[in-house]
């Protein structure tokens, strides 16, 4: 899955299993260059994160409904209402997107 952000094609991973959500970015060094997708996650923590990233929470239609920019290790994001999808995206790549917009994916 792909979605455009700032002009950039960015890879999406879903991850769905257990082991690859636990893990996600928790001491990733290298810079970061894909996405994460998180389906039917309401919350999210950045506990062990060795760099800073973006977290998109979208509805089941992909309808942006919280932004969280630049989020450094150590932050929680308390459970949100309404949220179905929870993204992870390199740090600064959602400058332009807005709560509201429809983050628009292709295969």
């Amino acid at each position: 899955m792909h979605i455009k952000l700032n002009g950039k094609k960015i890879n999406i991973r879903v991850l769905t299993k257990f082991k690859e959500r636990f893990i996600s970015y928790k001491f990733y060094l290298e810079p970061i260059t894909e996405g994460l997708c998180f389906p039917k996650k309401r919350w999210f923590h950045t506990y062990l994160f060795c760099q800073k990233v973006d977290i998109v929470m979208t509805n089941k239609d992909n309808k942006i409904l919280y932004i969280y920019p630049s989020l450094k290790s150590e932050r929680k994001i308390y459970p949100k209402s309404g949220v179905y999808y929870t993204y992870v995206f390199p740090d600064k790549s959602t400058s332009k997107l807005k709560v509201g917009d429809k983050l628009k994916t292709s295969e």
